[in-house]
Formats: C-alpha cells, sequence, structure tokens
C-alpha cells in the first residue's frame, strides 16, 4: 500500500512539474470583438524565439484553449530558421483577449470540425467544398462562380436535392464586367481557368484562388482576366469572397501615336510629344465599365421577404441608428438597394497652380462641399426607402431557410448595389451596379498632370470584399452579426511592445506619454489625414484608401498614390499603437495602391500545364506578351491613371499587409512589380537614383517574404552597385539630387544587413551617416535634411557614439508640437483645423511658393520628414536615458 502511495505521488508532483512547465505568453486583444467571427491574427516572432508553429496555442483570458490554425508565413533565414510571422485563425469567443502560448513542450488541440475538400483542375473538373453545414462546388467550365450550393437544413451530414440553396444563374454570368461603347453594351462571359489552394489553407479555414477572364461578343472589346479569393469555414455556413477585377479597355478616343513618354521610355527612337491638347479626344469616353458584380440564383419559395438596414442620419455617422425595411415579395417586383455618391470632381493640376502662384481661376469650378450621398430602395418603380447611407448587405428568406450577401465598404467604394429579382430567383452584388450609369476614363481636360499628358487607366484593377450567408431562416439580428464579420470586422493584435521587440522592422519604439513633442507629431498628422479622409471625403471605387497631398487654400490638391510608402506608414502605426483604425487605414491604402496604382495589364498568363496535350504549351507560347510596363507605379496626379514614372511603385506595405492581415493579392502584385524589376526594362537608368534606391527597398522586403533566389540575386547585385557608387560620392549612399531618399536607403540597406549579416553594408551605413552628419543634404530643403534623421540613428545604433544621436535630435527640434486646442471630433471644418495646427508647428516654411512638410499638409512629404523618423529616434533616446 504504502509502495503504491508512493508511486501517486511520483506520479502527482510529475504531472504538477508538467503542468507548471508552461510556454511563453503573448497577449492578444480583439478589437470590435464579435463572437463567432473568423479572426486572423498576423503576428511576429524575434530571432530564435519560435522553432515551429506546431508548438503554438491560444487561450482564452481565464486559462481555457480554444482550437487555432496556424500557418508559418515567413523565417528569419537564411542566416536563422527561426519562424519571424505567423497567421494564427481561429473563432472569436465572448473574451475580446487571449493569451497564444508558445514552447517546444505544447501541443495545441485539435478543431472538432473540419472542412473537407477537392480541387480538380483537369478540364471537366473543378472544385468542392464540405464545411459540414454547407457544400458548394465551383466547375472549370462552369458559369463564373458558385455552380451548386447546398445547406444540410436536416442536420443529417448529408446534402440532398431538396436543401439545394443555391445555384448559377447559367449563360457564363456567375459574375461580369460589362463594357458600354458607342455600340451599347458587350455583356460579358466568365471562363474559370484555374484554382489553387493558398497559403494559410488548413482544417479550419480553406482559402481557394480563383483565375478566370471575361471574354466579350465583339473582338473590338479586348478580354479580361479576374481573380477571386474563396475563403470557407469548418462547421460555418457563410463564404467570404474577394473579387478583382481588371479594366482592359481603351479608355478614351485621343489618336493613338507610335512611341513612349520620356519619363517611362524603353528605347529613344519612338518619344511622343506631351503637346497633343488641341486633341479633344483625351476627353471623349470610349469603353467605359456599364456594370459588374456576382450573381447567384437563390433556390427558396417563392413567397420571400427581403430585409434591408439603412442608417439614419448623415452619412459620416457610422454608429447611427438603424431601420430594418422588411419588403414582400407578393408583386414579383426587382427590389434593389443602391448606393451612390459624389461625382468625379474636375480640377487643375499642382504645376499649373503652382505657376499661377497657388490662386485660385476665375475659370476653375468650385468644389462642392454637398456631397450627394444616397442611398435607395426600390420595389419595382417605387422608391419605398433612402437615406444616406445604406449599412451595406441585403437578406431575403423564406418560411424555412435564407441567403444574406453583404459588401464591404458599401459607402466608402460607392458606387455600390444589391438586386433581388423574384421572378428570375437571382441575388445580385453589384460592384459597379447599371442603375449608377457608366464608369469612364477619359481625361477632365489636355492639361499636363504629373508631366504628361496621358492616360493609363488601361490595366487598372479593383478588388471588393463580399460575405454570403446560407442560414435556416435565422433572426435579422444574427443574419446581421454574421455579416459584420465581413463589413465591419474584428482586428486581432498582440501588445505593441511585442510589435516593436520583434525587430522585424528593426529598432523601434511603441507609443507612450514620454515624449509627446514627438510622438503627437505623428499621431496629430495621421488623424488629420483620417479627418479629411472622412469628411472630405476621399471615398468612390477607385479613390477609398488613398488621400490628398497638399492643402492650400482651404482645399486639398493631387492624389498621393502611396508616395513615399504611406500605406506602411499606417501599418507601423498600427504596430506601434494597437488601434484598428491604423488597421483600416493600411489595409484600405494597401488595397488602392496595389489595384488602382499599378499597371496589371496587357499581362500574359502563368504557365502551369494542368493540360495533358503538349499542344497546350505551344498554344500558350502564342499568346500576346505583357506590356514592358507590368508592375510600376501611377505617379501622384489630378487623376490616379494620368500618369506613369520609372521610379513611383512601394511594395513595403503591401508586404506588411500580407504579414498582418494575410491578404494574398498583397504579395502577388508584389511579386509583379518584383519580376519588373528582373526585366530592367530602363537599363542602367533602372539602376541609378532613386529607382535603384527604391528597388532595394522593395526588393529586400519580396525577398525576406518570399526566399526566391531570382530576387536574392537581383538584390545582391543592386546593393553592390550601391557601395561602389558610394565609393565615388565620398562616403554618400546617395546622389546629392535624391536627398530625401535617405529612408529608402537606410531601410533598405538595414534590413539587408539584418537578414544577411553582410558586414560591409553596415560598414556602409556607419560611413553614410557620417557623411549625412559632417554635410547635411538641403537640396529638398526639410525634405532632405531631416530624413537625415533616421540614417544619424543607425550612425547610433551601429556605432554607439552617441553623437550621432545628438545630431540626430538636434535635426529633430523642427519635429517637436504643441499640443492641440481640441480633438480631432471637435472640429466643424478643416479650415479651423488646419490653422491650430500650423499655431502648434515648430517646422520652417520653404523660401518658394509653397511649404509641402508643414503640419497641415498630406502624408507625401511626411513620411520623409516624421514617420520613418521618430519612431526609431525614441527607441534611441529610451536606450541612452534621455527625458
Amino acid at each position: 500500500m504504502r509502495q503504491l502511495i508512493t508511486i501517486l505521488m511520483v506520479v502527482f508532483l510529475l504531472a504538477s512539474c508538467s503542468e507548471t512547465k508552461v510556454g511563453k505568453h503573448v497577449n492578444i486583444t480583439v478589437e470590435n470583438n464579435k463572437v463567432g467571427a473568423p479572426v486572423t491574427l498576423g503576428i511576429p516572432f524575434p530571432k530564435g524565439e519560435l522553432y515551429s508553429v506546431d508548438h503554438l496555442r491560444l487561450l482564452t483570458s481565464d486559462g481555457k484553449e480554444i482550437p487555432c490554425q496556424t500557418t508559418e508565413v515567413s523565417n528569419w533565414g537564411p542566416l536563422d530558421d527561426s519562424v519571424k510571422w505567423v497567421w494564427v485563425f481561429f473563432f472569436s469567443e465572448e473574451e475580446t483577449d487571449y493569451v497564444i502560448e508558445y514552447g517546444d513542450a505544447i501541443v495545441p488541440i485539435k478543431s472538432k470540425d473540419k472542412i473537407v475538400s477537392t480541387n480538380n483542375m483537369r478540364p471537366q473538373g473543378g472544385i468542392e467544398v464540405n464545411t459540414g453545414p454547407l457544400s458548394f462546388a465551383i466547375h472549370k467550365m462552369g458559369n463564373g462562380f458558385l455552380d451548386e450550393v447546398f445547406l444540410d437544413t436536416n442536420s443529417n451530414g448529408q446534402f440532398e436535392e431538396s436543401e439545394l440553396i443555391g445555384s448559377s444563374q447559367g449563360e457564363n454570368r456567375g459574375s461580369f464586367l460589362d463594357i458600354l461603347d458607342d455600340n451599347g453594351i458587350d455583356h460579358s462571359k466568365a471562363v474559370i481557368n484555374e484554382v489553387f489552394r493558398e497559403k494559410g489553407s488548413g482544417p479550419m479555414h480553406n482559402i481557394f484562388r480563383i483565375e478566370g477572364t471575361y471574354t466579350y461578343n465583339r473582338e473590338d472589346n479586348n478580354i479580361s482576366p479576374f481573380t477571386m479569393w474563396l475563403h470557407a469555414y469548418a462547421g460555418k455556413s457563410y463564404v467570404k469572397v474577394l473579387h478583382t477585377l481588371t479594366y482592359t479597355g481603351i479608355p478614351d478616343k485621343h489618336k493613338v501615336v507610335e512611341g513612349e513618354h520620356y519619363n517611362i521610355a524603353t528605347q529613344n527612337e519612338h518619344i511622343l510629344s506631351e503637346d497633343t491638347v488641341d486633341d479633344i479626344g483625351w476627353t471623349q469616353p470610349n469603353d467605359e465599365i456599364a456594370a459588374s458584380g456576382i450573381q447567384l440564383k437563390y433556390h427558396l419559395e417563392d413567397d420571400v421577404s427581403i430585409s434591408i438596414p439603412m442608417n439614419e442620419g448623415s452619412w459620416q455617422d457610422e454608429n447611427a441608428k438603424v431601420n430594418v425595411n422588411e419588403i414582400k415579395s407578393e408583386n414579383k417586383n426587382v427590389v434593389k438597394l443602391l448606393q451612390q455618391g459624389p461625382e468625379r470632381v474636375k480640377s487643375t493640376s499642382l504645376r499649373s497652380l503652382y505657376i499661377n502662384g497657388f490662386k485660385k481661376d476665375k475659370n476653375e469650378e468650385e468644389v462642392k462641399k454637398d456631397y450627394n450621398f444616397e442611398a435607395t430602395i426600390t420595389d419595382g418603380d417605387e422608391k419605398i426607402a433612402n437615406s444616406e447611407r445604406a449599412k451595406g448587405w441585403v437578406n431575403i428568406a423564406d418560411s424555412k431557410r435564407g441567403v444574406g450577401i453583404g459588401i464591404k465598404n458599401f459607402l466608402k467604394e460607392y458606387p455600390k448595389g444589391v438586386k433581388v429579382d423574384p421572378v428570375t430567383q437571382s441575388l445580385t452584388g453589384s460592384i459597379w451596379p447599371l442603375e449608377n450609369g457608366p464608369m469612364n476614363f477619359a481625361r477632365h481636360n489636355t492639361e499636363p498632370d504629373g508631366g504628361m499628358l496621358g492616360n493609363f487607366a488601361q490595366g487598372i484593377t479593383k478588388t471588393t470584399e463580399f460575405v454570403y450567408y446560407f442560414h435556416d431562416n435565422v433572426t435579422t439580428e444574427e443574419v446581421g452579426q454574421k455579416m459584420n464579420y465581413v463589413i465591419n470586422s474584428p482586428v486581432a493584435h498582440a501588445d505593441p511592445k511585442w510589435y516593436t521587440d520583434s525587430k522585424v522592422y528593426g529598432n523601434m519604439a511603441p507609443m507612450s506619454t514620454k515624449h509627446p513633442e514627438f510622438e503627437n507629431a505623428l499621431q496629430y498628422r495621421y488623424q488629420w489625414w483620417n479627418y479629411n479622409q472622412n469628411h472630405e471625403p476621399w471615398y468612390g471605387m477607385f479613390n477609398y484608401g488613398d488621400g490628398k497631398s497638399y492643402y492650400f487654400n482651404d482645399r486639398w490638391v493631387q492624389w498621393t498614390n502611396n508616395e513615399p510608402t504611406v500605406d506602411f506608414m499606417f501599418w507601423t502605426n498600427f504596430m506601434r499603437t494597437g488601434d484598428p483604425k491604423y488597421f483600416n487605414m493600411g489595409q484600405a491604402m494597401s488595397r488602392h495602391t496595389m489595384d488602382v496604382d499599378n499597371v496589371h495589364w496587357p499581362k500574359k498568363r502563368t504557365y502551369y500545364g494542368e493540360i495533358n496535350d503538349a499542344i497546350d504549351f505551344w498554344n500558350y507560347q502564342e499568346e500576346p506578351e505583357s506590356t514592358p510596363y507590368l508592375g510600376i507605379g501611377r505617379r501622384h496626379a489630378n487623376e490616379h491613371w494620368y500618369a506613369l514614372l520609372s521610379a513611383h511603385v512601394w511594395i513595403q506595405g503591401w508586404i506588411a499587409s500580407y504579414y498582418i492581415s494575410a491578404d494574398h493579392r498583397a504579395l502577388e502584385v508584389a511579386k509583379m512589380t518584383g519580376d519588373t524589376y528582373l526585366n530592367r526594362i530602363w537599363g542602367d537608368h533602372d539602376l541609378r537614383g532613386r529607382r535603384l534606391y527604391l528597388s532595394v527597398l522593395n526588393l529586400v522586403e519580396l525577398y525576406d517574404a518570399t526566399k526566391l533566389d531570382k530576387y536574392k540575386k537581383e538584390l545582391d547585385e543592386r546593393v553592390e552597385l550601391m557601395l561602389e557608387f558610394q565609393e565615388r560620392q565620398g562616403g554618400n549612399l546617395l546622389l546629392d539630387r535624391y536627398g530625401y531618399s535617405q529612408t529608402y536607403v537606410a531601410q533598405g540597406l538595414y534590413k539587408y544587413q539584418q537578414i544577411t549579416g553582410d558586414e560591409e553594408v553596415r560598414e556602409a551605413l556607419l560611413d553614410h551617416a557620417r557623411w549625412v552628419r559632417d554635410v547635411p543634404p538641403l537640396n529638398h530643403e526639410m525634405e532632405s535634411y531631416l530624413a537625415t534623421i533616421y540614417p544619424l540613428v543607425l550612425g547610433y545604433e551601429i556605432s554607439g557614439e552617441v553623437g550621432y544621436l545628438e545630431e540626430a535630435l538636434d535635426r529633430a527640434e523642427y519635429l517637436k508640437i504643441g499640443e492641440l486646442k481640441k480633438s480631432p471630433s471637435e472640429y466643424e471644418n478643416a479650415k479651423e483645423y488646419s490653422a491650430d495646427l500650423l499655431e502648434i508647428s515648430n517646422l520652417p516654411n520653404s523660401k518658394k511658393k509653397f511649404t509641402n512638410w508643414q503640419t497641415n499638409q498630406g502624408l507625401r512629404v511626411f513620411g520623409w520628414t516624421h514617420a520613418y523618423n521618430i519612431p526609431y529616434l525614441l527607441y534611441a533616446m529610451e536606450q541612452e536615458n534621455i527625458e
């Protein structure tokens, strides 16, 4: 007996020891939490901290483990194989606080619910997916979206014919992009080419990338590629769909002349003249978007009810009271929800304003402050409800089952619409509603903008996010909850100190109250941008996410088009603060700039070899080649598609979006830009000046995310060139002409050294810090001078010499600001807000006509002067205990 007691005690002690031998913990918060919501957390780990995502689990704040799905996104290679970024997927509980536990002894529990799917891309194949309560199929020879959807209403684990709840409308119109020209509307037909399962797929969450093509009846209309990312969830009967369309039309009727613009020329024999202002064709639309969307045939009883929520009050009030409109379909009328907004505003170019001394031209159209947002519900020809803002979803149900559809950013990415046709039993979610009238890409005028007279709308893309919920006629409130999983989705994050301590983006400090004169210089500007984005508003299908660059005479001018990597500013600020507002701003800006501010077409499709017949490859070889401009960025101008430049694309924020928000398209577009670097279409011009500096920053992020040798080889050669040029420039890594590009050089080479351990690069950064300390650049006045703060901080970090930090602090005196009189919500207009920002500023004015770095300006110059300096300066100040 005594021996048995001893054995039991030993077992108990061993068990106790094993229980106390827990792993390390990371606290997680889910902002805007919604019970049951699918959540993906992108989280970094310091070098050497985690070696396998198999040893990571998720706990609620009271210690209960919940199932999660983990994916290694990148590692610290090539020097270290520990994990760098992880995606943690889970379904949110009632709690807002969670704990990630990790360590060699940690073994996570498995989910009881699992997705079962097949993906057969033979010519007659397709995908079939079973989430438990839901089964759906997409056929390669189908209709471009969901071909059959079954809901297990009787919960017997079988999907019977009577449980069909959705299907295709047929005629290859599951999704569509219809084009309008002088010959009328040309209705597209959708063809599915390929379906892939993306990284991040697992038993709880599957992600399918569906690649297809829209074809047209008339030969003058180009085929148009489209992509969908379909997210399915174990045990759930809803799916999320991200649809990316590509505009491939001829935007206007100007006379096409052979040649290239001088600032994007790949040769010098055929150069276009910018003097074509007398060609009125620039302002006459040709191929317009008539309508685009996704549609599904619902299988419900004849008598259905339709629920449509609308907000009361102003379009600016996201939290206004919601009224749900209930409509019966006895009369079989088509029921439509349409969200519209202001028309495009015509405005003069920045160049003309500068020449005119920023005086208002008597012929210039005044910017209207009555923005005319309107959401309407119509039942046949009768308007039955209207407000300024729709919630963005519609539910249709009979006495037993129902289908809900929601569209994210329904107001902000207007126009949007949902249409229910009880006769054809069709449910259409409109990316661009036919009822809004066509979208044309013709120029406002024939005035050169961004240094050129051009139209580069062809190749613009746009991604729209949908949610579909198939249900057993649950309450309207429950439908709204599922819609909000996408429309108003939760945001998960770790403590800001976890992000900064991970060192994935170098040595930056989390936000604190220790140095408000510096911290406010950052936060006030981000708040100012957010204020104007939501009050101007900077909304619209091809605008939302971006904002204007310059504020003067109480008005904003010129879209930013992401210079200099504005989306990364938001992602950085999200990591430093944990504020979900900056997550949403970063995601919106990344999506805008990767879609609208980049050239995506003509693009030859990727050859996968899924057909057994060898002739398949030779047929592929005969397809038209891609444009040489594939992957290059659009320059800041009055419209997003007016100008291109040989160095105007930033992928750093896209990669951050990929890591933090698990946006697969971000990496896809980043690769497209990276592949353009490999082509070197501009010869040595591509390897000099700002093009070189920016390419190193972009390529180092792309290589770090992919670990592909082709990007490493190109990156190595470009870094070697930078070091070679430094020798002939006296220690300066930059040509004096590009002094504002300090952050491109310093961030790009710092990360290169961090992941490769190259000591020559480390010495080059120190030599450069010494140069800018002794020979400060002023070629762009404060833009260049203040951009040296970060290189000086690196000089301190590398050498340990406090003198570098002291010089950085001396220059940073200009950045210090006082305290604003009011919070942003208290300002009635931008004019009053701007005046108060200028009052607390310590920045000098330019010697020129206009100061583009002042506190009341946008974020274009802010990146060089503030955003990529202050977080690193604050970290160094902490190291030296500087008060």
